[in-house]
């Protein structure tokens, strides 16, 4: 399957999961666009390990994702949000000190659908967090507070269910006994490529953390962002104030 088929059907998936209001639906589509991804990452990786010739978009490369303006309020949710949804997809990720913007390093399709998923979540994630925060159930906790509370937790939650997503896309592939092995070893290849070219290109000193204690905790917007992320929606969205999707190569 090409590229530009994989990012239509995923599309397909995303509005099928924006236009229902059922939970469970939209849960049901959220997972066959992950297992979508990862399953078209596999054959795309199979089809690698037997190609003698490569082409420069068959190897890993590195984009630079704007996350927001620096200095905006709650950028390290974004960026969470960004770099689990990247984990699930084969993607790794270096954050700027500021969390303005991320170096993201994989094969074109994962970053492809990494961005996809993304434009879709992270406006979620802002829309029912303000939903939230109206309600004043927070108070008296600082709005602030909340918000990063809210969506950290949110954030997390979503990572929890695009890993067990990926994780049955990839059991199911290895039940295929007649792709099974191939499977396997184009993975571990992929995996040993992708990991060499972040060594070589990547210039990320320490380790990125998505909160911090003086940020404050609240469980109550812990409980209720983690709700919102078990019940969460893929679809295309527009672009936020603060949350910019856009990737810059």
């Amino acid at each position: 399957m090409t590229d530009d088929k994989m990012l239509a059907r995923i599309a397909a998936l995303l509005r099928q999961a924006e236009g229902t209001d059922n939970t469970h639906e939209a849960e049901a589509f959220m997972a066959a666009a992950q297992r979508l991804a990862t399953a078209t990452s596999i054959d795309l990786a199979v089809a690698r390990s037997h190609t003698a010739k490569r082409e420069a978009a068959q190897t890993p490369t590195q984009r630079t994702i704007t996350i927001g303006e620096a200095g905006t309020k709650g950028l390290r949710t974004y960026v969470q949000l960004f770099a689990l949804i990247a984990a699930a997809n084969d993607v790794r990720c270096d954050v700027a000190s500021n969390s303005a913007y991320v170096y993201a390093y994989g094969f074109a399709e994962d970053l492809d659908a990494t961005h996809a998923l993304y434009a879709s979540l992270v406006v979620q994630m802002v829309r029912t967090c303000d939903a939230y925060l109206a309600t004043g159930a927070h108070r008296p906790t600082p709005t602030i507070t909340a918000r990063l509370n809210f969506q950290l937790a949110f954030g997390a939650r979503i990572g929890q269910r695009l890993a067990q997503a990926r994780e049955e896309a990839q059991r199911e592939a290895a039940r295929d006994e007649r792709q099974a092995p191939g499977t396997a070893i184009a993975l571990r290849n992929k995996e040993i490529e992708l990991k060499d070219h972040y060594r070589a290109t990547s210039k990320a000193r320490g380790t990125w953390q998505a909160s911090r204690a003086s940020a404050g905790y609240s469980s109550a917007a812990r409980r209720a962002g983690d709700r919102a992320g078990k019940h969460a929606r893929l679809g295309a969205s527009p672009e936020l104030p603060g949350a910019r999707t856009k990737l810059q190569r």
